[in-house]
């Protein structure tokens, strides 16, 4: 006999910035990105940072010609969403380390941007299934809970405060949220937004185009994960999200 999943619970949504820090463009919108939508649907303030610009994810196109390529798409597809400030962090697509270097620079962007929540990916060994996680998606979410946590201590990179840009240290975060991890425990509705986030993946066309993907359907794809996450919420479709505390002792 089948086991049935345990129901989720609601996400918080009494936040007003969100961070979202992930390694590569694209890594959004399969399977955030109608989350995305709801909340700038709200007024909240949603930022995009890109550790990498996904320019070694294309094979038949050279990395430079592919960064700009991809940093366009995933420009674009943010502006479905109601995102409009998208940063690079320019690291190297493929071969990120988790590491002092990699929080360095994230928590650099947390510093900038000062939010209450930061949301990244799935950062577990695994998808939930046998099929193991990509290297960089694993890298970024560790260093992002790390760097978080470095970003309010004004003793760690001390060396980014106070200079031209004006960085100072940031204990705001309430919470890391990664998502599509096979440990989710909460979720959010994502029934009303789920076509934008469909057309925010449909804009990494160039990508897909380029994964040569056969008879890959991008809205079958989101509905199969939205709708049984949302089954889980009692919605019609959702976004499962694994939370991880920033406070102490919880």
């Amino acid at each position: 006999m089948t086991e049935k999943p345990s129901p989720l619970e609601p996400l918080d949504e009494t936040w007003e910035r969100a961070l979202c820090v992930v390694a590569h463009p694209d890594d959004m919108e399969f399977g955030a990105a109608a989350a995305v939508a709801r909340w700038t649907g709200q007024g909240k303030s949603v930022v995009y940072c890109m550790v990498t610009s996904g320019e070694a994810g294309i094979d038949g196109l050279d990395p430079d010609a592919c960064r700009e390529l991809r940093e366009a798409e995933q420009v674009a597809s943010a502006r479905v969403v109601g995102v409009d400030v998208v940063d690079f962090l320019g690291q190297a697509d493929g071969v990120l380390e988790y590491g002092v270097a990699l929080r360095g620079v994230i928590a650099a962007e947390v510093r900038r941007h000062r939010p209450d929540i930061v949301i990244t990916g799935n950062f577990r060994d695994t998808w939930g299934g046998r099929n193991l996680n990509q290297a960089d998606h694993i890298a970024v979410g560790r260093a992002v809970v790390d760097a978080v946590r470095d970003a309010g201590n004004r003793w760690v990179f001390a060396d980014q405060l106070g200079g031209a840009d004006g960085l100072e240290p940031w204990g705001g975060v309430r919470e890391v949220w990664a998502f599509g991890s096979p440990e989710a425990t909460h979720a959010v509705d994502t029934t009303a937004t789920f076509d934008a986030g469909v057309e925010s993946l449909q804009a990494h066309a160039a990508y897909i185009d380029g994964l040569g993907w056969e008879n890959w359907d991008p809205r079958e794809f989101l509905e199969g994960m939205a709708r049984a996450t949302g089954a889980r919420l009692g919605v019609t479709f959702a976004a499962p999200f694994e939370v991880f505390p920033m406070g102490w002792g919880e």
